[in-house]
């Protein structure tokens, strides 16, 4: 049916395509950004990624892939270079996209390096071998990943099945299948001329039927949309290649065989359901007896009709335009959809999701046939930035194109011509498989608040590759994109609290999900002076009066038990320099732990967080030094010092950190 198409519309197939904090939040917002397909926005953001020193060779990486989406070959080649040269190997598709994007540059030698790097790998792209034959594929590089699931539906026919569009509880269709009855045949290709089916989408024992009425007719109907005009009536805009003629207030067919061949030009139709049947009721004003106008497509708010036309004063064989329908249903002047999507090629089949990203089929854009499919690129403010290719299993090397999303976006139609199909051209069910996000909060465990600044690393479960390492944010999350076709192990550490390790199944996530989340308790260390961030309490000689420095270090200790941990019950044990009498240092041990103790309690700490306060002289030097020793300044000055050990850090029950630090202390 390609060659129909051929003939019939020039352009179509079968008239149917701040600090370390700071830097892993950049991480997140530039994936979010890739995720939702901002990849002009996300550039910035991995530059900054890549400037702070973090997680380099994972910017790089990203940053060639938004240049080759953007398709600036020549700022991805940098990165690209940096990729495939890094001492971590990048994943085999990045020696693909740095041999073709040599190859575009005129590199050719340097693309034959990296591309036979990359097959022996063992990856056999049929891209590698089309890619050498005309080196126009470079651009679809980046289209790497598998974000879809293909398989045909079991209504396609030995004829061409094509076009899928969902209205209710129906899914219609444009079909050559005869229906059993004696048809003429289009004397091109051998096959009946196309009408409009319908069927049950979620029924399996449904057998399509052609739709009633008089949509149908002895030439090609196909390409139909839905929609509501000012009446709440459902209207039903279709392509067709009948003509009519005004007469009173009917409309006729003319089909007279000797015109049909001089009448091929496509012309969109309009028809209004009466009495169970479909009737056509208008020839749209935008079409012409000069060229084609076909392949409608209206948004879901009723306010603009797309559609493809080959009408001069376009950028190709044939363009997208777009046309205001008012509100009484009169369609407005059309206007070309612009450069962005339009090309010297052929550019058809509108479809427009839910964000208002439009999907087209083209040839002019370099796919991976002669028909892909791609979809438009927005900024912030929903304006078109930039074009791309939806990638495999969606595209192949032959004919792809019209696309058909559910509301939910995750599951649709397309139809190709592919290798493998029933009929000349088939109807594929597809499913998306969102990117998978992990995410999570760290808190402490005995206190259940959040934790900043813990060290995220999350590793292949087979490979023990690294695949994401990341700081919480001051609310304690983490969040990064993983491939859930693996298993990880995620290792949290942070200095005021024990490592953990954690393992993720995410092969058995369902493929509609598209963020797991794992939650991470970490338990406190057992050392006042790491859990509050203490440095060295200092005295002046012989004194025990607290010093302003010593004073800022006590409020540490004083937020730590009133604000974190208000339960925790600690000693205070003073101990001085190994020099002197026992006497003298008994006492002034004892004086400046009793100092610590009143200053903790003037400023809000309660005494029941106190076990006991004591001083212990220079009975505990903790390196031998003493009176006969010869030992430095600063060897003596090391035995001087404050500990506080915990006796326990939270009430009641069997908590098993309590029993630890019970066990510790006795």
């Amino acid at each position: 049916m390609k060659i129909i198409i051929k003939r019939i519309f020039l352009f179509t197939l079968l008239v149917s395509v701040q600090s370390s904090l700071a830097q892993d939040n950049l991480q997140e917002k530039a994936d979010y950004l890739f995720s939702e397909l901002f990849y002009a926005e996300a550039i910035p953001v991995y530059e900054k990624l890549l400037n702070s020193g973090k997680n380099t060779d994972y910017a790089n990486q990203r940053l060639a892939e938004c240049h080759l989406k953007m398709r600036n070959v020549e700022k991805a080649i940098p990165h690209l270079k940096v990729a495939v040269l890094s001492a971590t190997p990048p994943p085999p598709d990045f020696y693909f996209m740095y041999g073709m994007a040599l190859y575009n540059m005129g590199d050719k030698k340097g693309a034959e390096t990296w591309l036979k790097k990359y097959d022996k790998h063992g990856n056999k792209d049929v891209r590698v071998k089309t890619f050498l034959q005309n080196g126009s594929l470079a651009p679809i590089a980046y289209n790497k990943g598998n974000h879809y699931e293909v398989e045909a539906v079991d209504f396609n026919s030995t004829y061409s099945d094509f076009g899928a569009f969902v209205n209710g509880d129906n899914l219609y269709f444009t079909s050559a299948r005869t229906n059993n009855k004696k048809v003429a045949l289009y004397g091109w290709n051998g096959e009946p001329w196309l009408d409009i089916f319908m069927i049950k989408e979620n029924d399996p024992l449904a057998k399509p039927i052609p739709l009633p009425g008089n949509v149908n007719s002895d030439y090609h109907e196909s390409s139909m949309v839905f929609s509501l005009n000012h009446k709440k009536e459902t209207v039903l805009y279709f392509t067709g290649n009948k003509y009519f003629r005004f007469k009173g207030k009917n409309y006729f067919k003319k089909k007279k065989k000797k015109d049909v061949d001089a009448r091929l030009n496509l012309k969109i139709f309009s028809a209004i359901k009466s009495s169970g049947k479909w009737k056509v009721n208008q020839d749209l004003p935008i079409n012409s007896e000069h060229y084609s106008t076909g392949h409608p497509f209206v948004t879901s708010d009723g306010k603009r009709l797309y559609f493809t036309s080959d009408r001069p004063g376009g950028y190709g064989g044939s363009d997208i335009y777009y046309a205001p329908i008012h509100k009484r249903g009169g369609i407005g002047q059309p206007k070309n959809a612009g450069p962005i999507i339009n090309t010297s090629g052929n550019e058809m089949f509108p479809f427009m999701d839910k964000e208002g990203h439009l999907f087209f089929t083209s040839d002019g854009h370099v796919g991976f046939g002669m028909l892909d499919i791609f979809s438009t690129v927005l900024n912030k403010e929903n304006k078109i930035i930039g074009i791309t290719n939806l990638g495999s299993p969606i595209n192949s090397p032959a004919d792809d194109f019209g696309y058909f999303e559910h509301d939910s976006g995750n599951t649709g139609y397309i139809s190709s011509n592919r290798d493998g199909g029933l009929g000349s051209d088939d109807i594929y069910k597809f499913m998306f498989v969102p990117s998978l996000a992990i995410e999570g909060i760290v808190t402490d465990v005995i206190n259940k608040k959040a934790l900043d600044s813990v060290n995220v690393t999350i590793r292949n479960q087979t490979s023990n590759k690294i695949i994401a390492e990341l700081l919480t944010d001051k609310y304690g999350r983490y969040k990064t994109f993983i491939n859930r076709d693996s298993n990880y192990r995620i290792e949290v550490n942070r200095k005021t609290h024990s490592n953990k390790s954690i393992q993720v199944k995410c092969h058995e996530v369902p493929k509609k999900v598209r963020e797991i989340s794992q939650n991470i308790a970490l338990e406190p260390v057992l050392d006042l002076k790491v859990l509050a961030g203490l440095n060295k309490l200092k005295f002046y000689y012989g004194q025990s009066n607290i010093r302003a420095d010593a004073a800022l270090e006590l409020d540490k200790v004083v937020n730590l038990l009133t604000d974190n941990y208000p339960n925790m019950v600690i000693r205070i044990e003073a101990h001085t320099l190994p020099l002197g009498s026992h006497i003298d240092n008994d006492l002034l041990s004892t004086q400046r732990a009793k100092s610590i103790h009143d200053y903790l309690i003037a400023n809000g700490v309660s005494e029941n967080n106190i076990d006991s306060y004591q001083g212990f002289g220079k009975r505990k030097s903790i390196n031998g030094c003493d009176d006969n020793s010869d030992c430095t300044n600063k060897e003596f000055e090391m035995s001087e010092r404050i500990e506080f050990p915990i006796v326990q850090i939270k009430r009641g029950g069997n908590d098993p950190i309590l029993n630890s630090v019970i066990t510790k202390n006795k």
